[in-house]
């Protein structure tokens, strides 16, 4: 079944989007040392999906976040919450400022995607493997309704080893959810081991293309490229998209990349400015 979906043509700027990814990765690395939280280095790793989502893909507007026809991003790795947090604050979608109450108590910044709480949240998640089904909802009941959006889940690479992730794959697949599409964060690392050496996902595009699903490896840190990918969606091929975004943890800052000790450790004040530095932000 084809369906008709607004989509996006706008001309890409690459180097503004790579420098606006480097502004989100800098907040973040503020965030992560002010709140003393955790899961910076896999934040760091989806900057570039999120800034080419928010700043070139999705049709959304900040003001009426809850608009019926609006495209749906679900950070279903819903650890990375400081990456979403920090990119829809920069849209507007809330004060900025707030973003200084991160993890803190009181506060809607929460380590993890709270439920109603905050504009543009689409959905709670931390616990893996449910963005994927949820956005699988989303664009069928979209589809009864008669609505045209396009729903995007951003999974990482662990995620994968969840039976719901491939439930929902197949689901998708049989239903010919054309307008849903699947950015896989593969940096190789999940929680204390390599991904592969946990469970082994290589080859991973193979294994989505098995599900039914148009499956393409594509560079995680090109932020052009992403967006060229994304704005496509729906692709043509009649079929759900997978794009297995080849990705570095802690991406952007020398001392924290492929270092999986950043997976649970926060920057001290020193470590932050040598990161600002190395971001082009001061």
């Amino acid at each position: 079944m084809n369906v008709a979906v607004r989509t996006t043509t706008a001309p890409i700027d690459a180097a503004a989007l790579k420098l606006q990814a480097a502004r989100v990765r800098g907040k973040i690395i503020e965030m992560s040392h002010a709140a003393q939280a955790a899961h910076l280095a896999s934040s760091l790793s989806c900057a570039d999906v999120l800034t080419a989502a928010y700043w070139q893909v999705l049709n959304i507007d900040p003001k009426r976040p809850n608009d019926p026809l609006r495209d749906r991003f679900i950070l279903s790795k819903g650890h990375a919450a400081a990456a979403l947090y920090t990119t829809l604050a920069m849209k507007g979608y809330f004060p900025f400022e707030e973003l200084d109450t991160y993890c803190k108590d009181g506060g809607r910044l929460a380590e993890h995607p709270p439920a109603n709480l905050l504009p543009g949240v689409e959905a709670a998640t931390g616990s893996l493997g449910h963005g994927l089904p949820l956005g699988c909802g989303m664009a069928l009941s979209g589809r009864i309704k008669g609505e045209t959006f396009r729903v995007f889940a951003l999974l990482s690479d662990g995620e994968n080893n969840e039976g719901s992730v491939w439930e929902s794959a197949m689901f998708a697949a049989a239903q010919k959810l054309e307008n849903v599409c699947v950015v896989v964060d593969y940096n190789k690392w999940q929680a204390t081991a390599r991904s592969n050496e946990t469970l082994m996902l290589a080859p991973l595009r193979d294994k989505w293309v098995a599900f039914g699903w148009d499956a393409h490896e594509i560079d995680g840190h090109d932020v052009g490229a992403l967006a060229e990918a994304m704005q496509r969606i729906p692709n043509g091929s009649g079929k759900p998209v997978a794009l297995i975004a080849h990705t570095v943890k802690g991406k952007g800052v020398s001392f924290m990349e492929d270092d999986n000790n950043w997976h649970y450790r926060a920057p001290t004040a020193e470590e932050v400015v040598r990161a600002h530095k190395e971001l082009g932000l001061r």
